[in-house]
């Protein structure tokens, strides 16, 4: 099937759903049995050899094997394990790869709370993190050490939209033992496959694109066979339970996500060309652009380009941004982004590294572009900077 055929048939079950296109909500916790023998072989299938079917709540319902199934078959992995976030899916990602007394690389230019989770509750379990440098590609091999067991990799970075070489970082780290994992949820299974590229792990937060209306928090971990066992094992450790009507709503955005992306592509590429061309903005951070540094590596490696970007100013000041953000419009404030509406908030990467440095002057700002007219966003953002402009004096 073609993938937009694929985006709306995947997951779907007839037997699973009785007939009805969408997968019904299954509340549930106790499943009860006509025998010991049902309970125990319902036991035997679901938890011992990980099948989908029926004997706890916690442990999954037909409402979530759908979203799961369909991610996987986007994703192109064994199978895809579900959790309340994207950070908890990127949390599920690193607990199920590591152990006491291993050593993980990290991108720098990951997302914040992903590092404070390695840098703080990871690091009291006696795992050691080190950060690099997203541009590193091959010579990952140069930072790993003989107990690196996982490579975390985030493309486009946060906030700073470096596009990292998943290929060459994935065979280096193979040859040296460790296993790759890609927080893959600017481009959305959509426009990019991490793990045809050579991750073992493909990390979604679900929260942004695939619910895309701003009213569910999502995290989905797509596995390699070899990478399953151990995101499985600690999902049911940590007794996760997704709470079955978000996961209703996850699906039901999936659906859309390809008529949805076109439009915050088509409408992105249009405000950030008009962008590059304002007074005081130094760099639009958006790979679609043929003059991004990362634009080869996205033109290789990605279908498509999704609405999120950063604005770098010449000059800036935080009383400027405050000026340009708060008198915004359309682009309202607020944190996460995927959903149908335009956002804005100030972007200020340098306090987040440790392996590089971010010298461009800040705040810059960081938009979501919307599914809202272009026309209307521009109009929005240029008032916006000339109020930037006024305050810089």
């Amino acid at each position: 099937m073609k993938k937009d055929t694929k985006v709306i048939r995947a997951g779907n079950d007839k037997t699973r759903n009785a007939g009805i296109v969408n997968t019904p909500v299954f509340h549930a916790s106790t499943i009860v049995f006509d025998s010991v023998k049902a309970m125990n072989d319902a036991d035997e299938r679901g938890f011992r050899r990980g099948e989908k079917v029926m004997y706890y709540g916690r442990r999954g319902t037909p409402t979530h094997w759908t979203l799961q199934d369909a991610i996987t078959e986007l994703a192109g992995g064994a199978d895809t394990v579900l959790a309340p976030s994207g950070l908890g899916a990127c949390v599920l990602a690193i607990m199920g790869s590591v152990k006491s007394g291993d050593h993980i690389l990290v991108t720098d230019s990951v997302y914040g709370p992903t590092r404070g989770f390695c840098n703080g509750f990871l690091k009291n379990f006696g795992v050691e993190t080190t950060f690099f440098d997203p541009l590193l590609g091959s010579n990952i091999s140069k930072v790993m050490q003989p107990n690196t067991t996982l490579v975390f990799c985030e493309s486009p970075g946060t906030h700073t939209f470096e596009v990292q070489d998943l290929p060459a970082i994935a065979d280096a780290a193979h040859e040296g033992g460790a296993k790759v994992a890609a927080d893959n949820t600017w481009a959305s299974p959509w426009f990019c496959n991490p793990i045809a590229l050579g991750a073992d792990i493909s990390i979604e937060a679900a929260t942004k694109y695939i619910v895309g209306h701003s009213d569910a928090n999502m995290g989905t971990v797509t596995c390699t066979t070899e990478t399953l066992p151990g995101v499985q094992h600690a999902y049911g450790a940590l007794g996760l339970a997704i709470g079955v009507d978000d996961v209703y709503l996850a699906t039901r955005g999936l659906r859309t996500l390809p008529a949805r992306l076109k439009q915050h592509q088509d409408s992105a590429i249009k405000v950030a060309g008009w962008l590059k061309e304002q007074p005081n903005v130094k760099r639009v951070l958006y790979p679609p652009l043929i003059d991004d540094p990362g634009h080869a590596i996205w033109a290789r490696d990605f279908s498509g380009g999704s609405g999120l970007f950063s604005v770098v100013f010449d000059k800036s000041s935080s009383l400027a941004a405050a000026a340009l953000i708060d008198g915004m419009e359309l682009f309202t404030i607020g944190y996460s982004w995927g959903g149908f509406e335009s956002l804005i908030v100030p972007s200020m990467p340098s306090g987040a590294r440790s392996a590089t440095k971010w010298t461009e002057p800040e705040p810059g700002i960081r938009l979501h572009i919307g599914l809202e007219d272009p026309e209307d966003l521009i109009a929005d953002l240029d008032r916006g900077l000339a109020r930037f402009r006024r305050a810089l004096g």
